[in-house]
C-alpha cells in the first residue's frame, strides 16, 4: 500500500513524485519499460529554463530521477498492465504482481503515431525507427528519410545529419511547423534535402529498409528515395489502452482533466502528454505533474480528515 503511485517516469510522473516525496507521502513510480519517457530519447532539451547551454533529454530525466529519489520516492521499472478503480484503494497490476495506492497520478506519456503504410511493421527495427538518438548512429555515410515537419521531425533530422550523408525530409504540407529557429537550422544544412507536399505510401527492402516510396500530393507523380532508414514523427498516440473503461477519454484516447489535473474519478489524477493536447513539452509536463501531485496530497489530507492549506488562484 502507497499513499501516491505515480504511472510513468517522464518529466510530468517524475516532477510529480518530487512534490509528493517532499509531502511526506509514500510514493512509488512505475518507470515502465524506460526511464524518463519521451524526453529520454531527445538528443537537446533547449527550451526547458535553467538550461541556456540546452542538456541532453537523458541527462535531465535522470536528475529528476535523482531529485525524487533524495526526497524518499522509490522507482521501479515496471509497468502497469491494468487498473480497477472502482475500489478504493486503487488497485494496480504490474507485470512485478498488484500494488495499491490511496491516489493514483496517470503520467504514461504517448507513442510515436505509426505511418500505417506497407513495409513499416515489416522493416521496424530493421530500417524503420522512431528514434534518432537511437539509431542514428547505425547510418553512418548513409542516407535516410525523415518523415515529418514539426520540431521533433526537424530536431531528430539534424541530429542525424551528425552522422548521415544526406537527410530527405518528406512532408504533407509546404511549410514546416518547427520552431523558427529549429527551420533556420535545417533550411541551412546543406545535408537536408525537402520533399515538399509529400507522403510515403510504401517502406521497401528485403532484409532490410533499401528504400521508400514517395507520392506528391499535388502531381500525383511517384519516386522511389533509395535510402537505408526511415524516421517517422508524424505526432503521438496517448498510452491510454490500459484504462478503457475505468476513466474518461476524449475521441483520441486522451485523458480528459480540468484545470487541477483531476480526473473523472475522485482520488485518480492525470499530467503531461497522456491528457496533454496541446503543448506537449516538457515545461507543460513539469507544471502539470506538480499540481496533480498538489491535488493528490489534497486528497489524502482530506481522507485522513486532517488540514491542508488552502490555496487561493494566482497565491504561491
Amino acid at each position: 500500500m502507497y499513499d501516491v503511485i505515480i504511472l510513468g517516469s517522464g518529466p510530468a510522473g517524475l516532477t510529480a513524485a518530487i512534490y509528493t516525496a517532499r509531502a511526506r507521502l509514500s510514493t512509488l513510480v512505475l518507470a515502465g519499460s524506460a526511464l524518463g519517457g519521451q524526453v529520454a530519447l531527445t538528443d537537446r532539451v533547449e527550451n526547458y529554463p535553467g538550461f541556456p547551454e540546452g542538456i541532453s533529454g537523458a541527462e535531465l530525466a535522470r536528475r529528476m530521477q535523482e531529485q525524487a529519489e533524495h526526497f524518499g520516492a522509490r522507482v521501479e521499472m515496471d509497468e502497469a498492465t491494468a487498473v480497477d478503480l472502482s475500489r478504493h484503494p486503487f488497485r494496480i497490476t504490474t507485470y512485478g504482481g498488484e500494488r495499491e495506492a490511496r491516489a493514483l497520478i496517470i503520467a504514461t506519456g504517448a507513442s510515436p503515431r505509426k505511418l500505417g503504410v506497407p513495409g513499416e511493421k515489416e522493416f521496424t527495427g530493421r530500417g524503420v525507427s522512431y528514434c534518432a538518438t537511437c539509431d542514428g548512429f547505425f547510418y553512418r555515410g548513409k542516407e535516410v528519410a525523415v518523415v515529418g515537419g514539426g520540431n521533433s521531425a526537424v530536431e531528430e533530422g539534424l541530429f542525424l545529419t551528425r552522422f548521415v550523408e544526406r537527410v530527405y525530409l518528406i512532408h504533407r504540407r509546404d511549410r514546416l511547423r518547427a520552431d523558427a529557429i529549429v527551420q533556420e537550422r535545417a533550411l541551412a544544412n546543406e545535408k537536408f534535402t525537402f520533399l515538399w507536399d509529400s507522403v510515403v505510401t510504401e517502406i521497401l527492402g528485403e532484409q532490410a529498409v533499401s528504400g521508400v516510396r514517395v507520392r506528391h500530393l499535388k502531381t500525383g507523380e511517384e519516386r522511389v528515395l533509395p535510402v537505408s532508414g526511415v524516421f517517422i514523427y508524424i505526432g503521438m498516440v496517448p498510452n491510454t489502452q490500459f484504462l478503457q473503461g475505468q476513466v474518461r477519454l476524449n475521441e483520441w484516447g486522451y485523458i480528459v482533466t480540468d484545470a487541477a489535473q483531476h480526473t473523472s474519478v475522485p482520488g485518480v489524477f492525470a499530467a503531461g502528454d497522456v491528457q496533454e493536447l496541446y503543448l506537449p513539452q516538457v515545461a507543460t509536463a513539469v507544471g502539470s505533474g506538480a499540481r496533480a501531485a498538489m491535488e493528490a496530497e489534497k486528497f489524502i489530507a482530506e481522507l485522513e480528515q486532517r488540514a491542508y492549506p488552502e490555496r487561493l488562484p494566482a497565491q504561491e
